[in-house]
């Protein structure tokens, strides 16, 4: 099979020069890097022609590594039935740089591209309806970025006086942002209730 997979991504890269840079094998999947300029010309590629047949979409997410200066990876995912085989395509972006929606190609791919700009923020050209599908109306921030707190901004509450749904600025009961979350058993800093007790048993 990976024997299968190593042609197959050698051909995509062949047949897609500037488009493709290069491929990759691992645990029995293949992935291609491509350019995100070029997303569109890449999935038509791999569904049109006969070598490859790539007419199901799976999902369309995104990875984030704050680090990097482009800082998201968009991931496809493609099923060829007839191939048997499935593709995954990675191309990046940054916050701000959109990457071209490739609805007209797979339709399928309308509620994906709008999931990822919802939990992510990343940016689809050409999407009819990008807006957000998962979270609330007037909701801030992307929830699967890596920089956003765990507590979110505002919690929402059903108010019995006013009979409507409040917003309000999160309240934390107990200060988690500045938790110890050291382990015990990786020897923290500082003595644990009962350490004395068995510095006195030596």
């Amino acid at each position: 099979m990976d024997e299968r997979l190593h042609d197959l991504g050698a051909t995509i890269v062949k047949a897609l020069p500037g488009s493709v840079a290069d491929y990759a094998v691992a645990v029995g999947e293949l992935t291609i890097r491509g350019e995100t300029r070029d997303i569109v010309k890449i999935v038509t590629f791999l569904r049109d022609d006969p070598r490859c047949q790539f007419w199901s979409i799976i999902d369309v997410t995104a990875v984030d590594w704050p680090a990097r200066e482009r800082r998201f990876d968009v991931v496809y995912h493609l099923l060829s039935p007839k191939q048997n085989v499935r593709v995954r395509i990675k191309v990046e972006t940054d916050e701000a740089t959109p990457v071209p929606s490739i609805i007209d190609v797979f339709p399928g791919a309308d509620w994906y591209e709008r999931e990822a700009y919802d939990l992510y923020g990343v940016l689809f050209t050409g999407h009819p309806d990008l807006r957000r599908i998962l979270t609330d109306y007037g909701f801030q921030g992307h929830p699967l970025r890596k920089d956003f707190p765990l507590t979110g901004f505002v919690e929402v509450r059903w108010d019995d006086e006013q009979k409507r749904v409040v917003y309000d600025p999160v309240r934390l009961a107990q200060e988690f942002r500045n938790f110890d979350f050291l382990s015990p058993w990786e020897g923290p800093n500082y003595p644990l209730p009962g350490d004395e007790k068995a510095h006195k048993a030596e």
